[in-house]
């Protein structure tokens, strides 16, 4: 990017699968020296009123958003993708608003969810499945232990730990987006749509390029490659997505470069963020924005 980083604005807390409780989060933002941190949790908006509070506490400016997982089933991608739809602080006090948005988000996840892959997961790979993969069956509670909100790294984290996968292909076998096992979570880009054009958010497409990753990759097993990505773009255009996330730990310099391309297309702002999740392996202030930038930026929040 070439200019400092002060504000991270992708970045995920104990509210769905991130290490960090979002106080020890901001405390960490703080210790980076960054200005402000975007706190975006998977598909809820629980952990927010909290780091608002210790962003205050710690002069860190909390930007607000949700990572909101969007579905398709197509010919040629089933799968998620995601958008970050950011919105201003005050927003969190409007009961009205809170709850729009999460029935419209409810709709993607929880239970049913998770109890419909579950079943799945036996159907194909239980002991009696069609391809028999697992000592035991799968359990509803072996991922409810981990989380009420369920994503892919705590199915991850249970076949490793209670099932005893130990390895990362076959889990992959077992749960990612070529799996026969593999139903996709979200809601529908309609539904996204409505969230866009209803609510006061402004909307981002999250790491367009981090499929096509050329090393090893968190995302490469679930998001499709960039190609892909561009084959949908034009509906998230007409969605009314107003940026894109250009500066992140997946996307190679080749990649940035074309990603700004399509932003100066189609009049796009652009973000960045770490897609934190712990210390180590998806670790804070790796990516972000400038001053500039988040200027720009700030001024698209209604």
């Amino acid at each position: 990017m070439g200019s400092k980083i002060i504000a991270d604005l992708h970045n995920h807390t104990t509210a769905s699968d991130g290490d960090f409780s979002p106080e020890k989060l901001v405390k960490r933002a703080k210790e980076l020296g960054l200005k402000a941190l975007g706190i975006t949790d998977h598909d809820t908006l629980k952990g927010l009123a909290k780091a608002i509070r210790a962003g205050a506490d710690s002069q860190i400016e909390i930007i607000p958003g949700v990572e909101v997982s969007i579905r398709f089933k197509r010919p040629f991608f089933t799968g998620t993708l995601h958008l970050l739809c950011y919105f201003s602080r005050a927003r969190l006090a409007d009961d009205s608003f809170v709850h729009e948005f999460e029935s419209i988000l409810a709709q993607g996840r929880g239970e049913g969810l998770v109890r419909d892959r579950v079943a799945q997961i036996n159907r194909v790979f239980g002991p009696k499945g069609e391809s028999p993969l697992l000592k035991r069956d799968l359990l509803f509670q072996d991922i409810a232990d981990y989380s009420a909100n369920a994503t892919r790294r705590h199915f991850a984290l249970a076949l490793a730990e209670k099932l005893g996968l130990g390895d990362k292909e076959i889990i992959n076998q077992v749960i990612g987006n070529k799996s026969p096992a593999y139903l996709p979570s979200g809601i529908e880009l309609s539904q996204g749509a409505a969230i866009i054009q209803t609510l006061p958010v402004v909307a981002v497409l999250a790491h367009p390029a981090a499929g096509s990753f050329p090393g090893e990759g968190h995302y490469k097993e679930v998001l499709p490659p960039i190609d892909v990505v561009e084959q949908i773009l034009p509906e998230f255009i007409q969605a009314g997505i107003k940026g894109l996330e250009v500066y992140y730990p997946g996307h190679t310099q080749e990649h940035q470069h074309l990603l700004k391309s399509w932003a100066r297309k189609h009049t796009l702002f652009m973000t960045g963020g770490s897609d934190c999740h712990d210390a180590t392996q998806r670790p804070l202030g790796v990516c972000g924005i400038s001053q500039s930038e988040f200027d720009v930026f700030k001024g698209a929040i209604p």
